[in-house]
């Protein structure tokens, strides 16, 4: 099968560039169109993304599918308990020709300074490591040995763990979950699907080989550009942050979603509508990322998740019980 068709760089209509990502991915990755979505989503409004699944299910193949397609440099880094954050963010070396900075420490550049950012299995780093993250993904940037040193642009985190399994992890606080700005699922592949992958690795041992760019990052960044360009009208607004304000005063809800989450759903939104092809959002854009966007910001009551309750079903309610605004501009 040919690459996908580069998209025109003059072209940045997000309906059309969604199809280009799109078919470029498929390219090595089965499925996983709704993943896909929500990535570059989180990408195009400027934010990170939790990808959530049982080991095996091509988490790591969809992330490097994902930045190969966009030209963007990627770097991966596996959580595991000896992990430093030097190993993430990078550290000075001594050198015998003064470095880099005339002091005779030269700086080695850590995985965090590529523009996709794959953490695999964080919840198996130590929470000392798991907070050297928070500067880079609140604010482009690292602190080392003093220094300030800015990440390049777009800048992408996608951090995965598993979530059945326990032993030797240390769960990301709410501070932490917070700063992500979509929780993602992979989920197993129908059987047609994985009959396909079974396939591919036996016409070619490398699925990404198949892969060239459809963009390069100036246009990233641009499709950035425009996301916050696109309108949200005052009643699509307003539902938004009733939905967000109902997640609180839910019963079974012990700590709801902060108002970061507020600015979240609106951005999200705006991509979501921007890769539909509009400059406006409409309530369903909304009620499509809500899920991924709030369920991973809210706290359930112990005894209520004993006896069953849980965060997606929390924004489901949430979603049926709001109401939806009749008009949007069009």
């Amino acid at each position: 099968m040919p690459p996908a068709d580069p998209a025109d760089p003059g072209d940045l209509h997000g309906r059309r560039i969604w199809e280009t990502l799109r078919r470029s991915v498929a390219l090595a990755v089965v499925g996983q169109e709704a993943a896909l979505r929500l990535l570059t989503v989180a990408l195009l409004a400027g934010g990170h993304a939790l990808v959530e699944d049982v080991p095996g299910t091509g988490k790591t193949l969809l992330a490097r599918a994902f930045a190969a397609s966009l030209g963007l440099s990627f770097g991966r880094v596996q959580g595991t308990p000896d992990l430093l954050p030097t190993d993430v963010t990078g550290s000075s070396i001594l050198t015998a020709d003064g470095g880099d900075t005339g002091t005779g420490f030269r700086f080695i550049a850590g995985p965090v300074f590529n523009q996709v950012l794959l953490v695999d299995e964080i919840n198996r780093a130590t929470p000392r490591t798991q907070s050297s993250l928070l500067e880079a993904m609140q604010e482009g940037r690292v602190s080392v040995d003093g220094v300030t040193r800015p990440l390049p642009t777009p800048f992408l985190v996608l951090a995965t763990q598993n979530p059945v399994e326990l032993e030797g992890t240390f769960a990301l606080p709410e501070a932490q979950l917070d700063r992500f700005l979509v929780r993602v699922a992979v989920g197993y592949p129908t059987e047609d699907g994985e009959r396909a992958i079974a396939r591919r690795y036996r016409e070619a041992a490398e699925p990404l080989e198949r892969i060239t760019p459809v963009l390069q990052a100036p246009e990233v960044v641009a499709l950035q550009d425009r996301v916050r360009a696109v309108t949200v009208a005052d009643e699509v607004e307003a539902y938004l942050v009733a939905i967000v304000r109902a997640t609180r005063d839910h019963p079974v809800v012990r700590l709801g979603a902060s108002p970061r989450a507020s600015v979240a759903l609106y951005r999200s939104s705006q991509a979501w509508a921007l890769l539909a092809g509009r400059e406006f959002v409409l309530p369903d854009d909304v009620a499509a990322v809500a899920p991924a966007v709030l369920a991973h910001r809210l706290t359930v009551e112990l005894e209520q998740e004993l006896r069953g309750a849980t965060r997606d079903g929390v924004v489901a309610e949430v979603l049926e019980a709001v109401p939806v605004p009749v008009t949007a501009p069009g």
